[in-house]
């Protein structure tokens, strides 16, 4: 126990994330490597077990076997977290400062903007649980345990031993397992009998594996791949076995997986992305605001004015909307993959989902059925043969215990043979059990009433060795090594399919013999191979081109071997460039594992967190990286993901770490998920392309305006006006067409770019609004502080007018109405906005706004200056486009 971290004797603090893994496997190891007595000293215990007051001690000390579980948030929690993104939090101050220097107004836009885009946000998240909350519900409830001082209980004149609860079981402890067992513990097996478990929740491998008490043959580096260990969430398909209990509670190798799905999610590219644009607009804003506060101050001599105009220009440069339009989006595009049977866990990941460049997903149950089947019966030389299925028939049914997944796929085939009358005409007389030095079995049955026939069913080779015949074309043949060797070629041929293969052979022996013994298995008379396959989805290959043609490549990672994996992905039609195994990335440094990475198409025999590794050294390489998966195996990786995808079928804990979950075993909803993705990912940056470049150009129009008038160019109640209509005007977007060009390929945050974009198109529109202080200066005679609201309602009028209206020219790279037009609702909207703001000047509440009525030549000049302003925005829109692109 001293080399244990559990050790009862040790006060050790358990450690967390991957070194806790890290140690938890090496010890695992290190157990595996002693023989029975060994272990049985090393736990300080024996066959019989410890006594009550032993196990008592070490429950003190190792504490309960349960999985620290990650406190559920409190919904209010929740909600305050969905308004504490760094935009939100900015918006916030603004509006506490606007509300401390008396505009109230300005305030409770702001906080009504912030308010009901985290309502949104909320109400489409409220539903997620944390994933270690689901871990616990994967431990039966009780064990069998053998104490050296407990009165053990006796069921058909076998000890039994003693159910205790779960999480009473200790280091050291002896306990019996039997089929349907759920393992409750990491465990080392002293003694087996026929032992299968299932381990595809963890390993993802779908076929039961065998299990048995024997020291490995070398030092393996996956305890996972250990024969004689078995782990806490794996479960007892047949069989029964006695194993002394390793590793409980947070120190299982389940725990280890725990820790990497608790915790806070790493930061998405959506996250990275829209705090990226709410730092541009700060450092803007740092340096506007300062800036006109300074030059109005200077220029006019009222401070206190100028600090409230300053404010207007600040709140003006933060795109108020954004909270709102960016959840918006989301929801719809939430909506809209509900109806295609696809449910959003986390409204985030629709963006990441569209900018995903690549795609890993496990094999078993998102590629494949997960559904092992008979995929061919063949004699020796490779030909069709119903003796061979009719045969390994009789043996899967009359064989005793629980039938393993190779035996259900056998009996799947009884329509085929219902004309033999199996039951009638063959009734079982004795059976020779398997065990894994034979890794065979063997039925003996009646056959007519006459002779008795021996069915052997079993690994091949271990076949071979007892076969002096073979059948082919219903003639016994004399077997020799040619005849080896081309059943040993078969085999590898069709293990090189992706097909595990088993042998079945016969004897006809003498019907008045009446016991059935390992030494009967002799000279048999080969018949042939069954071999299965676990098939891929009819979907996955329609699906796996589908992504590609969208710009999205398909890596997959697997806990299960290269040769089946590779025949996966042969049928689905994915080309293998290159395969990685679990066990040749333990030496490579992160940078070596990402290049090669890069590269390949199969990451096989991966174990949980080397999964969540090559995701996490692909993102950091600028990929949007999405993983799909549906096992325990994957929790970790679903987690690591810009974007976690599973199924409704997967285990609990795959579904509480994804962010996506689809109801259907369909692939071809990843594509329409894909593509709805990008249609919010090009709706959000329209709002955020147009909000940015438009606020630019009106503060760098209030810039030069501060300096040269010599009143305010516009009040601060109509900047606030005035952003506002805009903002409204853009409510719209959610609901517009996305061109097919913007659809094509993974689209990336690039703030650089955006910027870029803000800084040669927002001084565009400020060059007509220079035009329109002259117009109104020299054509109006607005060039006094007593004609100021004629001056600033001319430009209230046009910076709407034009904000407005390039909405249409900046929401596509094609020349807007002729090539593309915006959907209805965004085209009422914006014309609605555009006539509230020619309205406003002659409304009732226009005197309290500052407004007067304007001149209706004013209108001629104004169509005129809306015209070039938008010849010449898509001028300079596609002269940027060809030079830096357009997302």
């Amino acid at each position: 126990m001293k080399t244990l971290s559990q050790s009862p004797n040790s006060s050790k603090k358990p450690k967390t994330g991957s070194s806790q893994s890290v140690d938890s496997s090496n010890a695992l190891i290190d157990i595996a490597q002693h023989d029975v007595d060994g272990v049985l000293h090393l736990f300080d215990t024996s066959l019989e077990g410890l006594t009550e007051t032993e196990a008592k001690q070490r429950l003190g000390k190792s504490g309960l076997n349960e999985i620290a579980r990650e406190k559920a948030i409190a919904w209010y929690v929740q909600l305050l977290k969905t308004v504490t993104n760094p935009l939100s939090l900015l918006l916030i101050v603004l509006a506490t400062i606007s509300l401390l220097t008396g505009s109230p107004t300005a305030a409770l836009i702001i906080f009504i903007m912030v308010i009901f885009g985290g309502l949104l946000r909320f109400s489409q998240e409220f539903q997620s649980n944390k994933a270690a909350e689901k871990l616990r519900e994967m431990v039966s409830a009780t064990a069998t345990v053998s104490r050296k001082d407990a009165a053990p209980k006796k069921e058909k004149g076998i000890t039994a031993g003693k159910e205790i609860a779960v999480k009473f079981l200790v280091p050291g402890d002896v306990i019996f397992l039997s089929a349907g067992d759920m393992i409750p513990a990491d465990v080392r097996l002293i003694a087996t009998k026929d032992l299968f478990l299932s381990q595809s929740t963890l390993t993802g491998e779908s076929l039961p594996t065998e299990k048995h008490a024997e020291l490995p043959d070398h030092k393996e580096k996956n305890p996972l791949e250990l024969v004689n260990l078995c782990f806490m969430g794996t479960a007892v398909v047949s069989g029964s076995g006695t194993a002394v209990v390793a590793e409980t509670g947070s120190h299982t190798y389940l725990a280890s997986l725990a820790k990497t799905v608790s915790g806070r999610k790493p930061r998405t590219s959506f996250d990275k992305g829209v705090n990226g644009v709410t730092m541009l607009l700060l450092r803007f804003m740092l340096v506007m605001a300062p800036l006109v506060f300074l030059i109005n101050g200077v220029v006019k001599g009222n401070w206190i004015e100028a600090f409230t105009f300053a404010l207007s220009v600040a709140v003006g440069l933060a795109p108020e909307m954004l909270p709102v339009i960016v959840t918006a989006n989301l929801a719809k595009g939430a909506i809209t993959m509900s109806n295609k049977k696809v449910i959003v866990k986390n409204i985030d990941a629709i963006q990441d989902f569209g900018s995903m460049n690549i795609l890993c997903t496990d094999k078993t149950g998102t590629l494949t059925q997960d559904k092992i089947v008979l995929q061919r019966h063949l004699d020796p030389y490779g030909q069709e043969s119903t003796d061979v299925l009719k045969y390994a028939y009789l043996n899967s049914f009359y064989q005793t215990g629980l039938k393993n997944l190779l035996d259900v796929a056998v009996l799947d085939h009884n329509q085929e043979l219902a004309s033999l009358d199996i039951e009638k005409n063959y009734q079982k007389f004795d059976e020779i059990p398997f065990d894994f030095v034979r890794r065979r079995m063997s039925v003996v049955v009646e056959e007519m009433g006459k002779q008795h026939v021996l069915i052997c069913k079993g690994a091949v080779e271990e076949i071979l060795k007892v076969c002096t015949q073979l059948k082919v074309d219903n003639k016994v043949l004399p077997m020799d090594e040619s005849v080896r060797t081309k059943v040993a070629d078969l085999q590898q041929k069709l293990n090189s399919e992706g097909l595990r293969v088993v042998a079945v052979a016969y004897k006809v022996m003498p019907p008045d013999q009446l016991h059935y013994a390992i030494p009967d298995e002799s000279d048999l008379v080969l018949l042939g191979n069954i071999a299965f396959l676990d098939p891929p989805k009819d979907s996955a290959a329609q699906a796996i081109k589908a992504l590609k043609h969208n710009g999205v490549e398909i890596k997959i990672i697997t806990g299960d071997n290269e040769i089946i994996t590779r025949k996966i992905c042969k049928d689905v039609g994915l080309p293998v460039q290159k395969v990685l195994l679990g066990s040749d990335i333990d030496s490579l440094s992160d940078d070596e594992l990402a290049l090669s990475a890069a590269t390949t198409t199969i990451f096989a025999k991966f174990s949980p967190t080397q999964k969540a590794k090559v995701i996490q050294v692909l993102r950091k390489k600028g990929n949007i990286v999405g993983y799909m998966g549906d096992g325990i195996n994957d929790a970790a990786a679903l987690r690591e993901a810009d974007v976690g995808i599973s199924v409704d079928t997967a285990v609990d804990i795959a579904k509480e770490s994804a962010d996506i979950i689809l109801l259907e075993k369909n692939l071809l909803i990843l594509e329409a998920g894909v593509i709805e993705g990008r249609k919010t990912f090009a709706n959000i940056i329209k709002y955020i392309r147009m909000g940015t470049s438009s606020n630019f150009g009106n503060m760098f129009s209030v810039l030069g305006a501060s300096a040269i008038l010599p009143f305010l160019p516009m009040q601060p109640v109509q900047i606030l006006i005035n952003n506002l209509l805009y903002d409204f005007s853009q409510t719209g977007i959610p609901f517009d067409d996305v061109d097919q060009e913007a659809l094509i390929k993974p689209p990336k945050w690039k703030v650089d770019n955006i910027q870029r974009f803000m800084i040669f198109i927002g001084p565009v529109s400020s060059i007509f609004d220079y035009s329109t202080y002259a117009l109104m200066w020299f054509v109006f005679g607005a060039n006094s502080v007593d004609n100021q609201a004629l001056f600033q309602t001319g430009w209230f009028v046009e910076s709407l007018m034009t904000q407005t209206l390039i909405v249409h020219v900046i929401r596509t790279a094609k020349v807007p109405f002729f090539q593309s037009r915006a959907s209805l609702p965004m085209l009422m909207i914006t014309a609605t906005v555009m006539a509230v703001g020619m309205y406003l000047p002659f409304s009732a509440i226009a005197p309290d706004l500052g407004f007067v009525p304007l001149p209706a030549v004013y209108f001629l000049w104004l169509a005129l200056i809306l015209t070039c302003y938008c010849v010449l925005t898509q001028f300079v829109k596609t002269w940027f486009i060809k030079k830096y692109g357009y997302t």
